[in-house]
């Protein structure tokens, strides 16, 4: 995914917006993808964990096939509730995301070689973390159409 492919889609994004699925709202959704931005590039800080292989399996069929994320799938240890927001409207989430999109690259860009824990998969390299982010993001814009 390109950022004038996420600018794009973002554009149609509004408080209006309805979920075909899920429990986010649209600013809810948008402070989530921030958060997984913010964890690839190392600025939320997770305990390293090492995958099984139900884990590495997980990880060669999403993030290595062109298989969708399903819809419903959870991260392990959240709650089933919405997280209270974090910025005060739609449109100034959206900007952080953007920023969040940057400075993520930026951390790459300055150390191509580095891995950052994901939750779920480990340590991930940049083509990991681009793989999980190209499906991460269509599947949540996709939850409201855009």
């Amino acid at each position: 995914m390109t950022k004038e492919t996420l600018l794009q889609r973002l554009y149609h994004l509004n408080l209006q917006s309805k979920a075909k699925f899920g429990i986010f709202t649209p600013q809810h959704m948008v402070e989530h993808l921030i958060l997984t931005l913010k964890l690839s590039s190392g600025r939320i800080p997770i305990p390293e964990i090492v995958p099984n292989k139900k884990q590495l399996a997980q990880k060669q069929a999403l993030l290595f096939t062109d298989i969708p994320f399903p819809q419903g799938i959870k991260i392990p240890g959240l709650p089933d509730t919405l997280p209270e927001l974090r910025f005060t409207d739609l449109e100034t989430a959206k900007i952080t995301l953007i920023s969040s999109w940057d400075a993520y690259h930026l951390v790459f860009q300055e150390n191509p070689m580095n891995l950052t824990p994901h939750p779920r998969f480990g340590p991930l390299n940049y083509d990991e973390w681009e793989r999980f982010h190209a499906k991460h993001i269509d599947h949540h814009l996709g939850q409201f159409g855009c």
